[in-house]
C-alpha cells in the first residue's frame, strides 16, 4: 500500500496544482478511499484504481469547482459513497473516478474503453447522457431519459453512481447561485430522491430530501433543525426509558441484538406537519425505535416475529400501524416489521424489527440486495420492476415531461401488491385503479374493462385498490377506451395504452375530416396537397393536420373562412390578419393593482416587469419566490414552497426567472389561515377585533364551523407582507382556546 501512495505522490506532484495543502488533502482522500475499498480488491484491482484516479487527475487538472477547491476532489467524494454508503465495488470505484471526464474534459469515450474495457466505458457513457437530461428541452430529454433506463435495466450501478453524484452535488450546495440551488435541489426531490427509495437506498433518499428542503424551504428547515436539537435531551431520556424493559426481556431470550432509538428526518416531520396540519409538539412519531438481530437466514422471520411479541406484550400496539414486509418484502428487496406502539406518558412509539442482513438491504440497497440473491436463479420483484420499465421504454413516444410524469407515478412510488381471482400477485404503484389493474393483465382486458369485483365487491373502474385486494374484471365487448379514462389511471403502461386506442379513434374519425377538406378545396379550384393543409394547420391554430381533420369531422371548424383565401394555381393563400384596434382600458386586475409592476426587481438590475401571482400558492411579499416564464400568462411568480414548485424547477428550469420582492406598503395580497379551537361564546368576536380593530388589516372571508365543541374557520385577508402576516398568526395564538392558526394556500 505504502508503494502505491508514494508512486502515487510522484504522479499528483507532476500536475499544475497549486499549494501544498490541496495536494496532501487529494492524496489524503485517495488513501481513504483505498482503504475503504480494500476488502473488495482482488489481484491487479488497486494498479487499475490507481490507473483511473491518474486518468482522472491529469483530466481534471486545470479545473475547479464552485467553492474553489480543486475539482478531482468531487469524483474522489463520489467514488467513496459509491463504496462506503452503497457498497458498491472495483468497477463502481473506477466509473466514479471518471464519470465527469467525458462530458468535461478532453478524454474521449474511446480513451477509458481502451484503458479499461466495454463494461466500464458503457457505464461512463450512461453517467455522462444523464448529465444532460433535464437541462436538455422536452424532446431531447425523453430520449436521453429512456437511454438512461434502458441501461439501468441492463446495469443498475449508472444509477447508483449518479445517485452517488447527485448526493455529493447537494452536499456541496452552498456555493451555487440561488436559482441554481432551487433547480437543484427541486429535481432531486422530484425524481432522485424517489429513485433512491426505489433503489433501496433509504439513508440517501432521506439525507436527498432534507438537503432539498434546506434549499427550498430554508425556514421551515431551520426551525424544525432547531427543534430536534432543543428536545434531543429529553428525547434521549423517553428513548432509555421505552427502550430498558424490552432491552431486559431480549436478554432474557438470549437474543443477540442491538437497539436504539434515531429521529425522524426533518422533511418527513414536516410532511406530518403539513398532512396533519399539526404543531412540532404533536408529531407523536418524532423518532423511531430500531432492533437488529443476529439471526441465521433459516430463523430470520421467526425471531423477528418472536421479538414483536415481546415488544406487544409490553406495549400495546395500534393494530392499524402493523407493516409487515416480512411475508411480503417491498420490490426494492426492504424487509422489517415496522408496529407503532403506546409508550411510557401516554406517546406513540414506531418500532422497526429487522434482522443484520435485512439492515444491510434497507442501508445499502440494490447493491446488498443482489449480494445476497448471487446463486439464486429466482427472478425477484427487481427484475420484474426493471421487466415493466423495459415494456414502457419501447411504447412510449410521449414528450419528456409526460414521460417523467408517467415513469414517476409508475415506478417511483410505494407500491401495493394485489391478487387475481387465481391467486397470482400482481404489483402496481400506489394510488392505481382497477383499470390499471386490468391493463396489468392485458392490454386487451383493459380496453374492455367496465367495472371490478374487488374482494366479491362490485366497484367501478376507477377504483383505488389497496394492497391486499383480490380483483376480478369486468368486461364487456361493446367498451371502448375514452379520454375520461386517461384521469383514472396511473401507470404508464395504461396511459400508453389508452392514449393509443384514442389516437386510432381519432384517426378514424379525422377520415371523414379529410374528405370533406377535399371536396371543399376540390370546389375552389384546387388539390389537396402538404402546402394548402400546412396553410389551414397554421390559419386554424391547430397542432397537427390530425388534429385539423378530426376538428373538421367534429364540426368544431366550419370552414366558412375558405372563402377568404386566395387561390394562386395548386396552392391556397391565407388572408392576412387585420391589425386589431388598441384597447385603451387597461385588464380590471391592473385598474386595480396600478402599481403592480413595482413589487419585482428581477435578476440583478432593478427592471420593472409586469407579472401574475400563482393562484395554487398565493405568494405575498416576504415570501421566498421565484418567476416561471409559463405559455400564454407571461411572467408567474410562485412560492418556492408551492406544492407545483419541484416539478416547474426540476422540468422547465430555463424558463425560471430569479426574483425578489421589492419594498412596497400599498398594495395589499390576498392570502389565508386556517384556525381551530375550542367553541366559545364571543370567539368570533375576539378574532375579528384582532384583526379589524388592533392591526387594521382588511377581512376578505370569514367563514366558521362548529362540530362537539370544536370550530373550525377559513379566514382570508389583506396583507401588505409576510412581517404583516406573522404579527397576525402571533396575535391570534394568543387568544385562550385557539388550538392552532395555520396558513393556507387560497383558491
Amino acid at each position: 500500500m505504502a508503494e502505491a501512495v508514494s508512486t502515487q505522490e510522484a504522479q499528483v506532484y507532476k500536475y499544475n496544482l497549486t499549494g501544498e495543502e490541496e495536494k496532501k488533502e487529494i492524496l489524503r482522500q485517495y488513501r481513504l478511499l483505498l482503504k475503504t475499498l480494500r476488502p473488495k480488491l482482488k489481484r491487479g484491482d488497486k494498479e487499475l484504481v490507481r490507473e483511473a484516479f491518474e486518468m482522472a487527475v491529469e483530466a481534471h487538472k486545470t479545473m475547479r469547482r464552485k467553492s474553489g477547491e480543486p475539482y478531482i476532489l468531487h469524483p474522489l467524494a463520489v467514488a467513496q459513497i459509491c463504496v462506503e454508503e452503497i457498497g458498491l465495488g472495483v468497477r463502481s470505484t473506477i466509473c466514479g473516478l471518471l464519470h465527469d471526464t467525458v462530458e468535461d474534459t478532453d478524454l474521449s469515450l474511446e480513451d477509458v474503453e481502451r484503458e479499461f474495457g466495454n463494461e466500464i466505458a458503457r457505464i461512463v457513457d450512461g453517467l455522462t447522457k444523464i448529465s444532460n437530461v433535464i437541462d436538455a428541452n422536452s424532446s431531447q430529454q425523453a430520449e436521453n431519459f429512456k437511454k438512461i433506463l434502458l441501461t439501468l435495466t441492463d446495469d443498475p450501478r449508472v444509477i447508483l453512481i449518479k445517485l452517488a453524484d447527485r448526493l455529493h452535488n447537494m452536499r456541496t450546495l452552498d456555493f451555487m447561485k440561488r436559482e441554481k440551488q432551487l433547480k437543484i435541489a427541486s429535481e432531486t426531490v422530484w425524481v432522485y430522491a424517489p429513485l433512491a427509495h426505489r433503489m433501496g437506498l433509504y439513508n440517501i433518499k432521506t439525507e436527498l430530501e432534507d438537503l432539498s428542503m434546506k434549499y427550498m424551504e430554508p425556514e421551515h428547515y431551520k426551525e424544525i433543525a432547531r427543534k430536534l436539537a432543543e428536545t434531543k435531551r429529553e428525547r434521549t431520556r423517553y428513548i432509555n426509558e421505552f427502550i430498558k424493559p424490552i432491552k431486559d426481556k431480549l436478554v432474557k431470550g438470549e437474543f443477540n441484538f442491538e437497539i436504539y432509538g434515531r429521529p425522524k428526518s426533518i422533511h418527513s416531520i414536516w410532511n406530518k406537519i403539513k398532512k396533519k396540519a399539526v404543531a412540532f409538539e404533536e408529531v407523536y412519531d418524532l423518532f423511531a425505535i430500531r432492533i437488529i438481530l443476529d439471526s441465521p437466514p433459516e430463523k430470520e422471520k421467526e425471531d423477528c416475529w418472536k421479538v414483536y411479541s415481546i415488544i406487544t406484550d409490553e406495549y400495546t400496539p395500534s393494530p392499524e400501524r402493523l407493516r409487515d414486509w416480512l411475508s411480503n418484502p417491498k420490490a426494492n428487496g426492504y424487509e422489517a416489521l415496522h408496529t407503532t406502539v403506546m409508550g411510557p406518558q401516554g406517546r406513540w412509539v414506531e418500532v422497526q424489527i429487522r434482522t443484520r442482513r435485512m439492515n444491510e438491504i434497507a442501508e445499502k440497497g440494490l447493491a446488498a440486495h443482489f449480494k445476497y440473491k448471487e446463486g439464486s436463479n429466482d427472478e425477484d420483484r427487481f427484475d420484474k420492476w426493471f421487466g415493466q420499465i423495459r415494456e414502457m421504454i419501447t411504447t412510449q413516444d410521449t414528450d419528456g415531461v409526460d414521460f417523467l410524469q408517467d415513469f414517476k407515478t409508475s415506478f417511483l412510488a410505494e407500491e401495493i401488491y394485489v391478487y387475481t381471482p387465481k391467486g397470482d400477485v400482481k404489483m402496481l404503484p400506489t394510488g392505481s385503479t382497477a383499470l390499471d389493474f386490468a391493463f396489468a393483465i392485458h392490454t386487451a382486458i383493459g380496453s374492455k374493462c367496465i367495472g371490478a369485483k374487488v374482494n366479491h365487491k362490485l366497484v367501478p373502474i376507477g377504483h383505488k385498490l389497496r394492497s391486499g385486494d383480490q380483483v376480478e374484471i369486468i368486461s364487456s365487448s361493446k367498451q371502448k377506451p375514452n379520454e375520461d379514462w386517461l384521469n383514472q389511471v396511473v401507470t404508464a403502461k395504461a396511459k400508453s395504452k389508452i392514449k393509443d386506442a384514442l389516437k386510432e379513434e381519432k384517426r378514424k374519425i379525422a377520415d371523414e375530416g379529410k374528405y370533406v377538406v377535399q371536396r371543399r378545396l376540390e370546389g375552389l379550384g384546387t388539390k389537396m396537397n402538404q402546402h394548402n393543409i400546412d396553410e389551414l394547420v397554421s390559419f386554424y391554430k391547430v397542432q397537427s393536420q390530425l388534429d385539423l381533420f378530426y376538428n373538421i369531422a367534429k364540426k368544431i371548424i366550419d370552414l366558412k373562412e375558405l372563402k377568404d383565401f386566395s387561390v394562386s394555381g395548386d396552392k391556397l393563400e391565407a388572408p392576412k390578419p387585420v391589425k386589431p384596434v388598441e384597447n385603451k382600458t387597461e385588464p380590471a386586475e391592473h385598474r386595480i393593482n396600478k402599481k403592480d409592476s413595482e413589487l419585482i426587481i428581477f435578476g440583478e438590475s432593478s427592471d420593472r416587469i409586469m407579472y401574475s401571482l400563482a393562484k395554487c400558492c398565493n405568494p405575498i411579499p416576504g415570501d421566498d419566490v421565484f418567476g416561471f416564464v409559463s405559455t400564454g400568462k407571461g411572467l408567474v411568480i410562485h412560492r418556492t414552497g408551492c406544492p407545483n414548485a419541484a416539478q416547474l424547477l426540476a422540468n422547465y428550469g430555463h424558463r425560471v426567472v430569479k426574483t425578489k420582492w421589492a419594498k412596497n406598503k400599498e398594495i395589499s395580497f390576498l392570502t389565508g389561515l386556517k384556525i381551530i379551537g375550542m367553541d366559545d361564546v364571543g370567539v368570533i368576536n375576539k378574532i375579528t377585533n384582532i384583526i379589524s380593530g388592533d392591526l387594521r388589516i382588511n377581512i376578505s372571508a370569514l367563514s366558521i364551523e362548529s362540530t362537539e365543541g370544536l370550530f373550525q374557520g377559513i379566514i382570508k385577508v389583506f396583507v401588505h407582507d409576510k412581517e404583516e402576516l406573522d404579527e397576525l398568526v402571533d396575535k391570534l395564538k394568543q387568544l385562550n382556546g385557539l388550538h392552532s392558526v395555520e396558513r393556507f394556500d387560497t383558491e
